[in-house]
């Protein structure tokens, strides 16, 4: 199976059978990603959050999230099967209403090494996002997560931003 630009896909050996990629041979280099989510709510449950300090039945949303978003990014390759074990140097949380009810959550993650940090900043980002729904449920099942999506990316061969490849 090849890419839109004709290399093979890079977790395909030759027979077409999945692996992991082979990153022996290439040099340690400083990585980062950021992803985000969104979380909207029905207007009457982000009112409550905020009114609320942004606490739950549960507890504090936002903390809560950061935590659990943190740890997720840290075990990234337990849950995404070719994804390598990384020692996470940074790991950046960050969630705010971005409007009257929507909630965006930032993941940041770096690393110094030799392949790239997307998949535990879009598995922070997603888990973050996951653990404000668990929280809020019993607010609101109408709580929907969207807009999961890598927004800027530094390191190896690519530079995203803005969620465009721009080398």
């Amino acid at each position: 199976m090849r890419r839109n630009d004709g290399q093979r896909l890079s977790h395909l050996d030759a027979s077409n059978r999945p692996r992991m990629v082979d990153v022996g041979a290439k040099a340690v280099t400083a990585r980062s990603a950021t992803a985000q989510a969104i979380v909207r709510f029905p207007r009457e449950v982000a009112r409550a959050l905020r009114e609320g300090g942004m606490r739950a039945k549960k507890g504090p949303v936002i903390d809560t999230a950061i935590i659990a978003g943190t740890l997720a990014a840290k075990r990234t390759h337990e849950l995404i099967p070719f994804c390598h074990p990384l020692m996470i140097e940074r790991c950046d949380i960050a969630a705010g209403f971005i409007n009257e009810i929507d909630l965006e959550i930032r993941c940041t993650v770096a690393v110094s090494h030799k392949t790239g940090i997307e998949m535990e900043a879009l598995t922070g980002a997603s888990v973050a996002a996951l653990t404000v729904y668990d929280m809020c449920k019993a607010l609101s099942h109408e709580i929907v997560i969207a807009d999961l999506r890598l927004v800027e990316k530094n390191g190896g061969k690519r530079k995203v931003q803005g969620g465009k490849i721009i080398k």
